[in-house]
């Protein structure tokens, strides 16, 4: 596996593993815990060293699950958990980042990930309740104290990274970055390069769309996210199967699939970005990782650089609640 480096040196492999869809977010899982413990350390033994949890994945159960997985090879690997959230009787309720409550988050994920230190720790979603400044200067107290490694931020905007690394180096940004979601790209991707921060984006095959295998027939269920997405309505589905089919294409030429396709172009758009896609099978986890193996011609980035931005994508990402949520 190749290596890159987020900000502040941050050394991890080319590519992470999301994990929240192994506890929550895409309907039943077809595996059971032990399958998941046997994908997390089939990651490891791949090459792959950044994993990807959250306190509200569950919550709390990603994070146990991954502290329970990772245990035994734990200096090998790079793990990222994150704050913000308020959490009463297993549900959140809201947002919280007073220093108080980052510092209660930090040491219950310590115990939940059986470990001393957090390796990067992110703000989940910007709060505006509380000054970024006090947020950074909290966390930068938790990395003298040794519990935390580097500091991180979640889909937040340009501003508010600048305020945030004034106070202390941000390592990375971890936000939604992919052929169909690409509103970074203007004003926050430039901030990044300024500051020297590592970018990390969650959801780069569009939750599933960009593989191929997700269809305007494919049925949710109800506890599947994309029912609350409007780019995931049947209608927009249909709307946005011509980026597929782009992706497609290309990969026909590359022997690929799409999904290696989609991730190899994140990969050739800069080198401090690593990507995080999820997944609950081993198969697709060796698919992803030969992304790592595809070097896209600066003809074919093009083609399709230029062909999503004429398609366009139908529908937002966020439901009304969450969008508010971003950007801030």
């Amino acid at each position: 596996m190749q290596l890159r480096t987020l900000g502040q040196g941050l050394e991890v492999s080319a590519l992470g593993l999301g994990c929240m869809g192994m506890s929550e977010g895409y309907g039943p899982n077809p595996g059971g815990r032990d399958d998941m413990i046997g994908v997390l350390r089939g990651a490891v033994e791949r090459g792959v060293t950044l994993f990807d949890t959250a306190e509200v994945y569950g919550p709390y159960v990603n994070e146990e699950l991954l502290g329970e997985a990772l245990g035994p090879v734990r200096d090998q690997v790079v793990i990222a958990t994150k704050f913000g959230w308020d959490i009463q009787d297993r549900q959140s309720v809201g947002l919280d980042s007073r220093p108080e409550q980052i510092r209660r988050v930090a040491d219950a994920s310590l115990r939940r990930l059986r470990t001393d230190r957090i390796d990067l720790f992110y703000q989940h979603r910007v709060d505006p309740a509380v000054p970024v400044e006090d947020v950074a200067g909290t966390v930068a107290e938790l990395v003298a104290e040794g519990k935390v490694g580097h500091f991180g931020l979640s889909e937040a905007g340009a501003g508010t990274i600048r305020r945030a690394h004034a106070v202390h180096p941000v390592t990375a940004l971890q936000s939604e970055y992919s052929l169909w979601t690409r509103g970074i790209e203007s004003e926050i991707l430039p901030t990044l390069d300024e500051l020297g921060i590592g970018l990390v984006p969650f959801s780069p095959l569009g939750r599933g769309f960009l593989t191929g295998t997700v269809g305007t027939t494919t049925e949710f269920t109800a506890d599947d996210i994309r029912t609350t997405i409007p780019r995931f309505t049947a209608e927009n589905r249909t709307a946005n199967e011509a980026l597929v089919d782009l992706v497609r294409r290309v990969a026909a030429t590359r022997e690929a699939t799409p999904a290696q396709v989609a991730l190899a172009w994140l990969l050739a758009r800069r080198p401090a970005l690593v990507p995080i896609p999820g997944t609950r099978r081993l198969e697709r986890l060796d698919e992803n990782i030969g992304a790592t193996r595809i070097e896209l011609s600066s003809a074919d980035v093009a083609a399709l650089d230029d062909a999503a931005t004429r398609l366009g994508v139908a529908g937002a990402r966020y439901g009304e609640a969450m969008q508010k949520l971003t950007r801030l």
